[in-house]
């Protein structure tokens, strides 16, 4: 006896979009930062490269960021897909979540247009990294480099009477008042560790994240990895949250 299947209109091309582009730019950011970490062990040992590696880093981090941004705006004003409600935990949340394993332990797993109760807590678990990660980014590329839209605050306030801000150069002694400069180092190390451990942590969820879309896929039929392509999901079952 064949088996019905229905198509439905899931995410919006704003939620594709900025998944695929913040795919990217994470990837990105993961494997020039991991240069930035090692570079003693690749051989990199000169100011210049230590300082391109930065830039680099944070040009790629503006997009990372820019991307986040917009994303937010679309949860505000974007379509039903993309808004809050679609990805974070609401009302009568953890009433879905114990439906939902239950229908797990039962091996008739509900189907959803959007996310299912466990991936909306990871959306959310993820989301709040990527917003650890932006921030304490952009706290380091201005204390380090100077680079916007700290970087301006940051130079006049280490740099000394009379020596004009824009002419400092990243991670030289003249220019700069010694007292401020150890003083801004104090202020910017703890964020240098957030961020840090915090890529670390999105690391391990990336790899939760990926494990989780191919057992959804695979035993539960969602087209999840099409759908983010497409925008459109192939189920056979009623979907929980079809309104």
């Amino acid at each position: 006896m064949s088996q019905s299947y229905n198509r439905y209109n899931t995410w919006s091309s704003s939620v594709r979009w900025f998944h695929w582009i913040n795919v990217l730019s994470v990837i990105s950011l993961i494997f020039v930062g991991l240069m930035m970490l090692y570079k003693k062990e690749l051989g990199i040992t000169s100011l210049d490269a230590k300082i391109g590696l930065k830039e680099l880093h944070a040009i790629i981090g503006y997009i990372f960021a820019i991307n986040l941004f917009i994303r937010f705006i679309f949860a505000f004003i974007g379509p039903v897909s993309a808004r809050f409600r679609a990805f974070l935990p609401g009302k009568g949340f953890m009433q879905e979540l114990n439906s939902y394993r239950a229908s797990l332990k039962a091996g008739k797993p509900q189907q959803f247009i959007g996310h299912n109760p466990l991936g909306k807590l990871a959306v959310t678990a993820l989301f709040s990294l990527l917003i650890i990660l932006a921030f304490s980014g952009l706290i380091r590329a201005g204390t380090d480099i100077y680079y916007p839209p700290f970087g301006g605050v940051v130079a006049s306030y280490v740099a000394e009477e009379g020596k004009d801000p824009a002419s400092l150069l990243p991670y030289q002694k003249g220019g700069v008042n010694s007292e401020k400069m150890a003083s801004l180092k104090a202020f910017k190390s703890p964020f240098g560790k957030v961020h840090l451990y915090s890529a670390y942590l999105l690391m391990f969820l990336i790899l939760v994240h990926i494990t989780a879309v191919v057992r959804a896929e695979v035993k539960e039929g969602d087209s999840l990895v099409s759908s983010m392509f497409s925008g459109k999901k192939v189920l056979k079952e009623k979907p929980y949250d079809e309104v």
